[in-house]
């Protein structure tokens, strides 16, 4: 065994030897199994920001480069040529499907869209102005009392089912609550209509006239939905896996994945775009605003530009761009809030202070001015990510259950507070 394919630590008196495993593509990893039981050593990584915690087929990031991969396609291919529940299929499968392999997934996931009647009751125990990411989050999470009969996971088709039925039914329970949160009655899936159609009309088709769809709008969305259908081992996606390495079904584990998205880190970046713009209320404050951000002194920071894993340009961004003002341009929209996002895309990507730091707009910032665009209520916004990335959520759980080196997610910690005392009675504090 070569250097390269090995790490020696010393740690006192004792040593250890440490294989280097050797991805497809990426960054080498130590495996580092070995190391508390031969030196009584922990390692410690908050964050987990280098740490493998699984082996993963499903998506490459390359932060540096600005690269992203789907089963090996570039996102760039994916989101030209491609659909989202192609990508969909895709991302589950490993594999891109055939005409009829297809077909078949598309019947599939149109016929199992509809939700259980009595799910209307239970979003009527929310309060009408509740967040839809609260209700999307106990929705899918009572999915699993509606179909406990087909709960198996040893099974590998009621695995298959459930990743069907999370694809299919998420959109409608988004819609149904958005819809409850306005006091809309709930429009039930048309089975004639594709998946992002499908979608658009449960959210905003009312009885009393059809809706009638600009296809940049279909366009939009369906590519929206691509860009964000996973992510590898983000914050959503690795809860996923850790409450799936307890045995825990398939709609518990992605409801848990919702309540990791829902934060304003996370998921919730593109909201937090929208209210930012909306405190700078007038595209004459964007100067002010980036002057503000780049005053060290000052904890202001413009939400939507730049990214933990992408030190370059995000190569989603870079897709949505273009989309963003191709939608702006066909919609004619004439709104404040989205002539400061202009401005404000317009100072970061000129200005040296972001281009030294590669500050550039990241996905969240323009996602979040197409939905905007497209009427979507800010509310709404990580809801509609939550819809994507169910897709990336059903592929990794689908992924772990049959990986022979999966175990229960336990991570260690180094302790900090006090060490061992003796309990004194209440009459002695």
């Amino acid at each position: 065994m070569s250097e390269l394919d090995q790490v020696t630590l010393a740690a006192g008196d004792k040593s250890v030897v440490m294989p280097v495993i050797k991805p497809t593509l990426g960054n080498d990893c130590v495996d580092i199994s070995k190391l508390t039981k031969e030196t009584g050593l922990f390692t410690y990584d908050s964050g987990f920001t280098a740490t493998a915690a699984c082996k993963s087929a499903v998506t490459y990031i390359d932060g540096d480069a600005g690269v992203l991969l789907y089963r090996g396609y570039p996102i760039e291919q994916l989101a030209k040529q491609s659909s989202f529940l192609e990508v969909a299929y895709l991302l589950m499968n490993g594999e891109l499907p055939t005409q009829s392999e297809f077909a078949a997934f598309d019947h599939e996931v149109t016929h199992h869209t509809m939700m259980h009647e009595s799910l209307k009751n239970f979003l009527g125990g929310f309060n009408h102005d509740a967040h839809p990411m609260a209700m999307l989050c106990a929705s899918v999470a009572s999915l699993s009392a509606f179909y406990h009969d087909t709960l198996d996971l040893n099974d590998p088709e009621q695995r298959r089912l459930a990743a069907i039925r999370l694809i299919a039914k998420v959109p409608t329970i988004a819609a149904a609550a958005y819809r409850y949160s306005i006091g809309w009655p709930v429009r039930y899936p048309r089975n004639n209509l594709e998946y992002v159609d499908r979608f658009l009309h449960m959210m905003f088709e009312v009885p009393s006239e059809p809706l009638e769809l600009n296809p940049v709008v279909r366009r939009a969305l369906d590519l929206l939905f691509i860009l964000h259908a996973d992510h590898e081992q983000n914050a959503s996606t690795s809860t996923v896996r850790l409450v799936g390495s307890t045995g825990a079904n398939p709609y518990a584990s992605v409801a848990a994945g919702i309540a990791a998205l829902w934060g304003p880190a996370h998921g919730g970046a593109n909201e937090a775009v929208l209210k930012q713009l909306a405190e700078i209320g007038d595209a004459k404050n964007v100067e002010k605003a980036v002057l503000r951000a780049k005053d060290k002194n000052d904890n202001f920071r413009l939400m939507g530009f730049g990214h933990r894993v992408y030190k370059n340009f995000d190569p989603r961004a870079k897709i949505i761009r273009e989309m963003t003002h191709e939608v702006l341009g066909e919609l004619g929209v004439n709104d404040p809030m989205l002539e400061v996002a202009l401005k404000l895309e317009q100072a970061a990507l000129k200005d040296e202070y972001f281009v030294e730091r590669k500050l550039y707009p990241n996905v969240d910032f323009y996602s979040g001015i197409i939905y905007k665009a497209l009427n979507i209520p800010t509310e709404m916004f990580t809801v509609m990510f939550a819809i994507a990335r169910t897709a990336g959520w059903v592929a990794h759980w689908l992924e772990q259950q049959v990986d022979p080196e999966a175990k229960i997610g336990r991570p260690r910690q180094i302790y900090t507070g006090y060490a061992e005392r003796d309990y004194q009675g209440i009459d002695k504090r």
